[in-house]
């Protein structure tokens, strides 16, 4: 197969027990992330069949909704299952960036450039900042939300707050990277993210 691997996992959610077993463990490790599975290098092929069926059963990767692991109700890990969305135009704040793939991912250290696609990772990051999904008014494309935000409160004026599910339905839609910080180099929590879109398309 001349494929490059990982390309089909966030599709394989139909993939049985025995189907898991017979494939390769760098399969099984892409598969393991796109199902929200954190830390999967020092997993064994046993460890990660049995990470990977316990993550399907619990976090709401199938059409129920139901079950998303911790207090983010039914976001789920989205379509890309937290991986990062390259194109043309992706800048070099994503390559210096360390990709989190689900909420157990831990920076490597303070002030890292983070980068995720992971709707719960983004929302439990909003929330721990009392920040809720906002848009700007009068950039809407068509149908769609238009520049995307999260109001920490100060721009609540120049900002309309919307629901989790219209910011990620655009978030998705418009393929866009989320690049943040968790803390400052000094340790102190940090406010900082931006939205990219790999196409070039404002976020």
């Amino acid at each position: 197969m001349a494929d490059k691997p990982g390309n089909q996992t966030p599709k394989t959610p139909d993939l049985n027990e025995s189907e898991l077993r017979d494939m390769k463990v760098d399969e099984l490790r892409d598969v393991a992330k796109s199902a929200g599975v954190g830390s999967t290098s020092d997993l064994r092929k046993e460890e990660l069949v049995d990470a990977i069926l316990e993550a399907r059963g619990g976090s709401g990767t199938a059409d129920d909704g139901e079950g998303s692991a911790g207090d983010v109700g039914d976001v789920g890990a989205g379509p890309d299952g937290g991986r990062i969305r390259k194109g043309s135009g992706s800048s070099d704040s994503l390559k210096y960036s360390q990709e989190i793939t689900s909420p157990e991912d831990e920076p490597e250290r303070e002030g890292r450039s983070l980068v995720t696609t992971n709707h719960e990772v983004i929302k439990q990051w909003a929330e721990a900042r009392n920040g809720v999904p906002a848009t700007v008014p009068d950039t809407e494309h068509g149908n769609r939300l238009g520049v995307l935000r999260i109001d920490f409160g100060g721009d609540s004026d120049r900002l309309q707050q919307v629901s989790w599910e219209e910011w990620f339905t655009s978030f998705d839609d418009r393929r866009l990277n989320f690049i943040y910080q968790e803390q400052r180099s000094d340790g102190t929590q940090s406010n900082f993210f931006q939205l990219e879109n790999p196409d070039r398309e404002d976020a």
